[in-house]
């Protein structure tokens, strides 16, 4: 066999099973701030993986100006932070529920601890962080498709608020900044005016407790839109004033999956 030959053959093989390999892909996108990072969840007890799925939930993250998959997708995992053994967010056991439940899911997290969604995500168009996510995640389904993979963006999750919460003024137009974001990254990103919605914030948060305008802007766009859920974050075990720690992660994750099953269960009926 000449080599020119045997060069086809193997192009020809690679060609069939990353055919073969190629699936449809549930894509869950998670944004926001320190909690949606997992700034204090300790790596060290990042939960075991009994059903050995994480090897099998693509994985694309960035902390913005701390750690990254570097623009490409990896497997679920703990991530580089200043524990030993890094830090982990509410993705791990919201994405291992969802795939137990028999989905196909990848996640996308991008996120930015104590920033504003007002001063540093900003509004649509503007320049912002906001914009920033949105061209990493074209960047990431992108490659995805390369692989031959159909990518299909099931959910949106926003953790974020203790930020404008910091003054009345911010924490007064809250509300409208928030409800600009959702309905452009479904109308514009997911092309699905349904798309499910899963919000939270920290209500403990001191500068939530002071204004709470954050959370009740939370809760008002979820009694607005049956495809919006506001999340709770009580009783979650803290480190400090604000951050989870890797057992409060743990079940801020589960209580994320129960309101996406919630909103993605009614939108069948």
């Amino acid at each position: 066999m000449t080599k020119m030959i045997k060069l086809y053959l193997s192009g020809l093989l690679l060609v069939v099973t990353t055919v073969a390999q190629a699936d449809t892909i549930d894509l869950h996108v998670m944004g926001g701030q320190s909690n949606m990072q997992g700034w204090r969840s300790d790596a060290q007890f990042y939960p075991h993986d009994h059903g050995r799925v994480d090897s099998r939930i693509p994985f694309y993250f960035e902390a913005v100006d701390y750690a990254s998959t570097h623009r490409q997708w990896d497997v679920l995992r703990p991530q580089a932070g200043h524990f030993v053994k890094g830090h982990f967010g509410p993705e791990v056991t919201f994405a291992r529920a969802v795939k137990n439940s028999g989905f196909n899911p990848a996640i996308f997290k991008f996120s930015f601890g104590s920033s504003s969604l007002e001063t540093v995500w900003k509004a649509p168009g503007h320049g912002g962080l906001y914009d920033r996510m949105i061209r990493e995640l074209q960047h990431s389904i992108n490659l995805l498709k390369q692989q031959g993979h159909q990518v299909n963006i099931r959910s949106f999750t926003w953790i974020q608020g203790e930020t404008d919460a910091k003054n009345d003024q911010l924490a007064n137009r809250y509300y409208g900044n928030l409800k600009r974001l959702i309905h452009h990254f479904r109308r514009n990103v997911a092309r699905n005016n349904s798309l499910p919605v899963i919000l939270g914030v920290d209500e403990q948060h001191p500068l939530v407790k002071q204004r709470p305008q954050v959370v009740a802007a939370q809760q008002r766009l979820a009694n607005e839109d049956q495809n919006t859920a506001a999340t709770s974050m009580y009783g979650l075990e803290k480190s400090d004033v604000t951050h989870l720690t890797a057992k409060g992660v743990i079940q801020h994750g589960n209580r994320l999956y129960q309101a996406y099953v919630g909103l993605a269960y009614q939108m069948r009926f």
